[in-house]
């Protein structure tokens, strides 16, 4: 029993020094967005913010550009994910519970789809958004960041899906349920966490998109943060950058992401309990 519970806790450090590891990075740039750029430069780091104050958020928020970004990422975001998730989930739906002709090349291609590289996209994508009007626009930038998420999305529901048997709808349809509501009142509910987590993936792969906004959205009016980003980065390196600034401002960018992970994951595993006991 006591070999058993130093194993326990060797293993439980080893955790916490993992989960440190990965939390330091966002210690230090949280750390660094409150300190001045001549304590970020000195060669004794700060590792505590002891008289930092808010100057480089307030320099951030400043900046009329943030506003833009900001409203252009959270538009882009929301539309991408919602019809990425409304299409994925009927697709998912069609492939785990119908027979029909091409299913099983119709589940391979969507692996396939995943092997090609973005960037072998780019021109083709840029004259398609050019030919209907849609550069610089909101829609045509969310079209493509549902379109890349989809496939992946599909397989990730499949999963779920498969997993819940289809005798549960058919026990409530004997009840007297129509295939409707058995499916939204049985099979759905079970559902919840793989949607939470197919979201959760979209929203990450929307959120934090650089490559494909570089090229669709050429103004400057309508870039997206990490755009944005870009842009201030090599605004302060005209001058000297400024780290302090920098790391706000990419402190600011990461905070939707932060908020919405806090949101969802209480809902995953809520999720997961209440699909178990329903019906």
């Amino acid at each position: 029993m006591t070999a058993r519970r130093i194993r326990s806790g060797l293993w439980s450090g080893l955790a916490v020094v993992i989960a440190l590891a990965w939390a330091f990075p966002v210690y230090w740039m949280v750390n660094s967005s409150l300190l001045p750029n001549v304590r970020l430069q000195s060669t004794n780091p700060s590792f505590l913010p002891i008289g930092g104050s808010l100057d480089n958020f307030t320099a951030v928020f400043s900046d009329p550009r943030f506003g833009r970004a900001l409203a252009t990422s959270l538009a882009v975001t929301l539309i991408a994910v919602v019809a990425a998730i409304a299409i994925a989930f009927l697709g998912a739906l069609a492939v785990s519970r119908f027979r029909f002709r091409g299913r099983i090349s119709f589940v391979l291609a969507l692996l396939l789809i995943q092997m090609l590289p973005a960037e072998g996209l780019f021109i083709a994508q840029y004259k398609m958004m050019s030919s209907v009007g849609q550069l610089n626009s909101v829609i045509g930038l969310s079209v493509l960041y549902a379109a890349a998420v989809i496939p992946f999305t599909i397989w990730m529901l499949r999963g779920f899906v498969a997993g819940v048997p289809i005798e549960l709808e058919e026990a409530a349809m004997v009840d007297g349920l129509s295939r409707t509501r058995a499916f939204l009142r049985i099979t759905f509910p079970l559902l919840a966490p793989g949607l939470v987590a197919s979201a959760v993936y979209a929203f990450l792969q929307a959120w934090n998109e650089f490559t494909v906004a570089l090229v669709v959205m050429t103004e400057e009016q309508s870039r997206t943060l990490p755009l944005w980003l870009r842009g201030f980065v090599q605004a302060s390196a005209t001058r000297e950058t400024d780290w302090g600034q920098v790391m706000a401002a990419s402190a600011l960018v990461a905070v939707p992401v932060i908020i919405f992970f806090m949101i969802v994951q209480g809902r995953m595993s809520s999720g997961l309990v209440g699909g178990a006991v329903k019906g």
